[in-house]
Parts: C-alpha cells; sequence; structure tokens
C-alpha cells in the first residue's frame, strides 16, 4: 500500500511531465471573442473551476482521479485474482496518462479478492462491500488531511505550491460503480431513477453526497428511514468517501466507453435485436461482402462464429454496421442503429464543442424517439436497461471533467498486465501478493533510475531553452480562475483551439517502383485500366501542350503499389499526424508449393481537382474515384515532377439517405465505358469507404474482393473512422 499524498508529490512533480502539466483551470475557445467554447483536457471543463472558487486564494488543486477493477491473474485454469487500484492527478494531459510508459497513472494498492467463503451466501454480498469501503478508507485516509489543509509540493517547474489533492473522478465499470456508490445493481449509481424507469428519457435528481450520509448514520443507529429502500442503498455505514474533503463521489463517475457503449449498448444490444430481424446467415453474408479497407478488420467467416470478443472487435463492427444494415432492416429500425452509432462516434471526441454535445443529445433523443421499432418487431419487450439510461449522463460528465478519452476503463485494463499480471507471473503462485508487491518495488525503483539517468543526458545535451507555457496544447497560459502566483494568470483574454487552417498534406512514394516498366497491356489486363490510353492522351493535352510524343502501346511505366499520406491532425479526432495508405495492387496468383496469393485491392479516394481550393472539412469540390493505377510519365515525355493515378470515377454526392443519412453515389460512365482520367497523384485527399447496397439480401455472388467490380450503387461509410465521421457531421 502506498501513501497517495507521495504518489501525487511524485508525479507532480516529475520533470519528465513539466511540458505536459497543468496547475490552474482555464476555459478554451475556438475564435478570439470568446463565444464558442470547446472542452478538452479536465483544465478546460467546468469541475475544476468550481472547487477553485471554494479554495484560498494561491491554492493549487491536484484533481485526482481513482480507478479501480477486478481482474483474474491466472489463465486456463485456477482462479486467482488481483484487485489494483490506480491513481492519477488531472494536471497531466489526458494524452500523457494514457501512455502506460509514461507511468503518469500509478499502483497505490491491492483490495482483497477473496471470496469470503466463511460468510453465508446471503450476508457474503454486504460483507464485500463493507470490505470494499474500509479497505480503502485505509488506502486514502491521508487524503482527508491534505485536501483540507493543502500540502506544500515542488512541482515539475521546480517552483513550490499549496497543493490540494481533491478526488474528482472515479473511473469503474458499472458492478463497481453500484459498489462505490453504495446501491444496489438495478439503481443507477449517480441519480435517483427509480429502477423500472431507466429506460425512459427522464431527468432525474442527481443523488447527495450529505443526503446518503444522514440515511446511513440513521440506519447505524438503528432507524430504518424510507429514502434508504427508494435510493437501494447497501447497508454501509462509513463509505471510504465520507470524509473526504470537497468530494461529490456520485459526480465522479465517468464514462465507460468500453463497457456502456462498445460492449453494452452495441454489441450486447444492437447488434442482438439486428440478428433477431436480420437472421445470423444473411447477417454472416453481408459481412462476408463487405469491401476492404486499409486497416480494416474483414470478418472472412462472418460473427456468427466469433467466440471471444473484445473491444477491438466491437470498434471495427461499428465503422461498417450501418451501411451493412440498409435494405435487410426496417427504416426505423435504421434510424435506431444509426442513432446508436452517432452517440457512439460523437462520444470518442477528444474535443467538444457545443455542436457536438447537442449531437449526443440529439442523438440520445432519435433512439427513444424511434424504439418503439423493436416492440413492434417484438425483438424487446422493455427498455429498463441500466448501460442505456448512464448515456443520459455522458453530457454532465464531459462538461464537468472533459472529454472521455481521458477517462476509459480501456487504461486501466492495459495496466493489469504491467501491474498485477506480469508481477504474477514472477511469484511462485502462492501467496503471490507480498511477492507481486515486491517485484514491483523493484520494477520500479530500476525504472526511476533509468527515467533519471534519461532526464540527466538530455538536459546535458540540450541548449538553454525559454521557459514553456504550462499547456502543450498550444492554448494559451489564460485562466478565469482568481488565483495568483504561480499558475495563475490573466482572466481578460481567452485560450484558444488550435485549428489545422493549412490542410497540406504529403504524398509519400517507394523510392524504386514496385513494378517497373509495365506495358499498357500489362495495365490493361493486371489493372483494368481499359481507357488508360485515351485517358493519357488527354492529360497530356491538357498539362503539356507542347509535347509532341504521343503514347501508345509501346511505351512502359513505372507502376508503384501505393501511396502513403501523411495529413495534419484534426484536434478534435486525434494528436498525431495522420498516415493512411491508398492502394493499387492487382491480383496475385497462388505461387508454387503453399505461398498464398492475395486479391486484387484498388481502394477508393476523396479526389479534388484544385488541391488548393477543396475544402475536405466541408466536402465541397471533391469527388470520389477508384484508384487503378500508380505511376510515373518515362522519360520520353520529358522531366515532369509529379506521379499520376489513372482512377475511376463515381457521380457526385446525391441526396442522403433519409433512414441512414449516408450519401449515395454510384459509378460514373461514359458512351457505356466507366469513367476514367490521369490525374496528379496529389490530388488525391485520403482514402474512403464504400459499401455496396446490398438490398433485402445480398447478392451470393459478391466477395470482399469481387463486391466493388459487380455492384454499381454505393453508400459512402462516413463511420470508417472519426475524421470520416467528423467531417460528415460536419457538413449535415
Amino acid at each position: 500500500m502506498c501513501d497517495p499524498v507521495e504518489c501525487i508529490k511524485d508525479l507532480i512533480g516529475n520533470p519528465l511531465f513539466k511540458d505536459h502539466m497543468v496547475y490552474a483551470p482555464a476555459r478554451a475557445y475556438t475564435d478570439p471573442a470568446g463565444l464558442h467554447r470547446v472542452i478538452d483536457g479536465m483544465w478546460t471543463a467546468d469541475w475544476w473551476c468550481d472547487k477553485q472558487k471554494q479554495l484560498p486564494k494561491g491554492a493549487t488543486i491536484a484533481p485526482i482521479i481513482l480507478a479501480s477493477d477486478k481482474t483474474c491473474l491466472s489463465q486456463f485454469r485456477g482462479d486467482k485474482s488481483a484487485w489494483p487500484v490506480y491513481l492519477s492527478i488531472g494536471n497531466i494531459a489526458k494524452e500523457k496518462r494514457r501512455q502506460t510508459s509514461a507511468r503518469a497513472t500509478v499502483l497505490i494498492g491491492y483490495l482483497p479478492a477473496g471470496k469470503l467463503d466463511c460468510f453465508t451466501s446471503d450476508a457474503r454480498s454486504l460483507a464485500g462491500y463493507r470490505l470494499f469501503h474500509h479497505c480503502m478508507s485505509l488506502l486514502l485516509q491521508p487524503l482527508i488531511a491534505a485536501g483540507e489543509n493543502g500540502v506544500e509540493m515542488v512541482c515539475a517547474d521546480s517552483l513550490i505550491r499549496r497543493v490540494y489533492p481533491i478526488l474528482a473522478a472515479y473511473v469503474a465499470d458499472f458492478p463497481e460503480q453500484c459498489l462505490v456508490a453504495c446501491c444496489k445493481e438495478n439503481r443507477c449509481p449517480k441519480c435517483l431513477v427509480a429502477a423500472d424507469e431507466r429506460g425512459d428519457p427522464l431527468t432525474s435528481l442527481m443523488r447527495d453526497p450529505e443526503l446518503i450520509k444522514e440515511i446511513l448514520e440513521k440506519c447505524k443507529n438503528g432507524q430504518h428511514p424510507a429514502e434508504f429502500d427508494d435510493y437501494g442503498l447497501r447497508t454501509v455505514y462509513t463509505p471510504f468517501w465520507a470524509n473526504l474533503p470537497h468530494t461529490d463521489i456520485f459526480l465522479a463517475f465517468t464514462p465507460d466507453l468500453l463497457h456502456q457503449l462498445h460492449k453494452g449498448i452495441f454489441k450486447d444490444h444492437l447488434v442482438k435485436w439486428c440478428l433477431d430481424i436480420v437472421g445470423e446467415d444473411e447477417m454472416d453474408a453481408r459481412f462476408k461482402a463487405m469491401p476492404d479497407y486499409p486497416g480494416l478488420r474483414h470478418f472472412k467467416k462472418g460473427i456468427s462464429t466469433v467466440k471471444q470478443w473484445t473491444g477491438t472487435e466491437h470498434k471495427e463492427m461499428q465503422r461498417i454496421f450501418l451501411g451493412l444494415l440498409a435494405g435487410a432492416v426496417p427504416s426505423r429500425m435504421l434510424v435506431v442503429a444509426r442513432a446508436i452509432l452517432d452517440f457512439s462516434y460523437y462520444a470518442q471526441l477528444r474535443i467538444h464543442t457545443a455542436e457536438s454535445l447537442n449531437g449526443l443529445e440529439s442523438a440520445l433523443a432519435i433512439f427513444h424517439a424511434n424504439k418503439d421499432i423493436l416492440q413492434e418487431l417484438q425483438v424487446r419487450k422493455h427498455f429498463n436497461i441500466p448501460k442505456l439510461h448512464q448515456l443520459s449522463h455522458y453530457v454532465q460528465s464531459i462538461l464537468l471533467f472533459g472529454s472521455t478519452d481521458g477517462f476509459n476503463t480501456e487504461l486501466p485494463e492495459r495496466l493489469h498486465i504491467d501491474f498485477a499480471k506480469e508481477a504474477y507471473r514472477a511469484s511462485n503462485k502462492r501467496d503471490y501478493e507480498e511477492q507481486m508487491a515486491l517485484w514491483l518495488q523493484r520494477q520500479e525503483a530500476v525504472f526511476l533510475r533509468g527515467s533519471y539517468l534519461d532526464w540527466l543526458l538530455e538536459r546535458s545535451q540540450l541548449t538553454p531553452l525559454n521557459n514553456c507555457t504550462d499547456h502543450e496544447h498550444g492554448y494559451e497560459s489564460d485562466s478565469d480562475s482568481e488565483t495568483e502566483g504561480p499558475g495563475a494568470v490573466s482572466a481578460n483574454s481567452h485560450p484558444m483551439l488550435p485549428t489545422v487552417t493549412d490542410y497540406r498534406m504529403v504524398h509519400v512514394l517507394a523510392k524504386t517502383p514496385a513494378h517497373p516498366r509495365r506495358s499498357i497491356q500489362h495495365l490493361v489486363t493486371a489493372h483494368g485500366a481499359t481507357m488508360f490510353l485515351p485517358a493519357l492522351k488527354l492529360f497530356l493535352r491538357e498539362h503539356m501542350p507542347h509535347n509532341n510524343i504521343i503514347p501508345g502501346l509501346q511505351d512502359h511505366f513505372d507502376v508503384f503499389r501505393q501511396v502513403v499520406i501523411i495529413a495534419p491532425p484534426d484536434p478534435r479526432v486525434s494528436e498525431s499526424p495522420k498516415r493512411w495508405r491508398i492502394r493499387a495492387t492487382p491480383e496475385v496468383h497462388p505461387g508454387p508449393g503453399r505461398k498464398p496469393g492475395s486479391p486484387a485491392r484498388f481502394d477508393m479516394a476523396l479526389t479534388s481537382d484544385n488541391i488548393r481550393t477543396s475544402n475536405l472539412r466541408m466536402l465541397e469540390g471533391v469527388r470520389v474515384a477508384q484508384v487503378r493505377v500508380i505511376f510515373t510519365l518515362p522519360r520520353q515525355f520529358g522531366t515532369y515532377p509529379r506521379a499520376l493515378a489513372y482512377i475511376e470515377w463515381f457521380t457526385p454526392f446525391r441526396e442522403l439517405d433519409p433512414s441512414s443519412g449516408l450519401r449515395q453515389i454510384s459509378r460514373s460512365t461514359r458512351q457505356l465505358h466507366r469513367n476514367a482520367a490521369v490525374i496528379h497523384l496529389d490530388e488525391i485527399l485520403r482514402p474512403c469507404h464504400l459499401i455496396p447496397k446490398m438490398g433485402q439480401s445480398v447478392d451470393p455472388r459478391w466477395t470482399s474482393a469481387n463486391v466493388y467490380e459487380l455492384a454499381s450503387d454505393f453508400y459512402l461509410n462516413t463511420f470508417i473512422d472519426l475524421d470520416t465521421f467528423h467531417i460528415s457531421a460536419t457538413v449535415n
């Protein structure tokens, strides 16, 4: 067991976090006038600002983020388990907290994970509740005095501040949230909604910590107030959070994307509902016929044979699920599916604005307005689903604590490997708790020593630099708090959201072509570039009018397998640059022996006639094309510095499909041939994904390899990634 105050001292004083540390709250905006607010990290949200006003002048808050999750240690056999408790602070940027190698989230202790066989089956559950709260009280005892009086700490910028560590957020799955809230699992751990009304879009009162403590105290004294049963409480007389200063444990529960959205509402409910409507065979056939896309998992055997699901599979299914359902389910069911997927994608945004929060509320309202179709189809009898009700608290949590990517339960799941499973493997599997703690202590000592040596080496190699700002995000260090001294700044100017104003990108080809000197006949037969020669002649007339050489069947071209597009990030979606691949590879037949072949891959892409005037963010001047050949001109045509691509056009975007909300397009033809052209490679903006219109039942001839060739009408898949979804949501 570690002292949480000492852990906070180590985190807030770690010089490696200096450029990723924030000491005061602020409000960030997208415009200089401060009219359009954005919510990013915890320091831009409301909780920190509100708490700052309650503390003495000059105080610095360390928002504590706790996470606990029981995990199994043994594999294949045995029932050994551990219950780690992790701690981090909201001063550290969420991007840094999510890096497990940065050690910005630390283990502070293990809770007892025994089965409590000494109790009867009726008393065992309540005993588990009481044991959990007693152990957490012992673990967090130092935070009471520190949160009331503050503790002087040396921060990462070498300044000494009086820091008030306050429990702000608690990351846990639903059963553990109920355990922390001292309520039954048929109740909401955040609000007072009735047990049989969780499927209705109601606005319920939030649980009041002071009232809950008063009710539990009355029960301890032998009374039995009516609110005890009305609120669904358990007789835990001394919750661990009862004496923690400035803490509202019920507001502290953060959204759990992994268990509530990806696994819960999507996989356990939406997919099951749709399987009941469509049938397993038809659903599997649709997954099998889904066109390929770089990085997209292809369920080549469907989904009915998948036995073990992870969050990754759930997310991969979401990327194609809406277009896959189109035509197979009633239109109102498609609206329900669209609403759930909209909510899931809005919730995953890294930065929120008023528009994205409105999108969350609108998606949930659309679901509730159309959910009765499931009862009409006799798929669902009621909607009293705990995880469905939890979605109604997402907007409030984002406004209080920032975007959900800073509090996802995926991080504790990953930390189990470093702090529980590997430590257990290093033990002799008997009395393993003490051995795990000793092993982790040694590992931590080695890590700290290595980090210190790396820091010394880095300092010795760097020249003196100007002082860094408090924030790594590019915001100005402006705060709306009333604090003074270190970390306090003026409240008259507004931090602004960094935006991608110049959407320039880099197109990268291999140093040497994968297929040098390919003939035009090869391009026609292997790449399907049937109109290559006419398209190239037209391109040369437009861009090289003084060229006297007419291309013919005798010419050979250097052909590349793919182009990699490196694009600047959209801060609302990702903090790192995007790397997209667009492939133009013909079919490879199986070789001798066991050498497998591979199908042809001619990817779809968004292209522009003029890369300087196109607006990808609004889909203006953008068309879909299939890339067939990526090549360069041979020397006889003169020196031409830009690579080229032979493409086949699709029609401009038509109206949105009224049920799915997806854009509709078709193949473009000219004189009974596919409308093809040769364009500059840098006119390709990014890859895109098309889903064929499958109708009520999918064509049995369609496979993932040939569906682009056999189908003629498609949907633009706006759920293929967050970038495309954000563009589509902005346009709509």
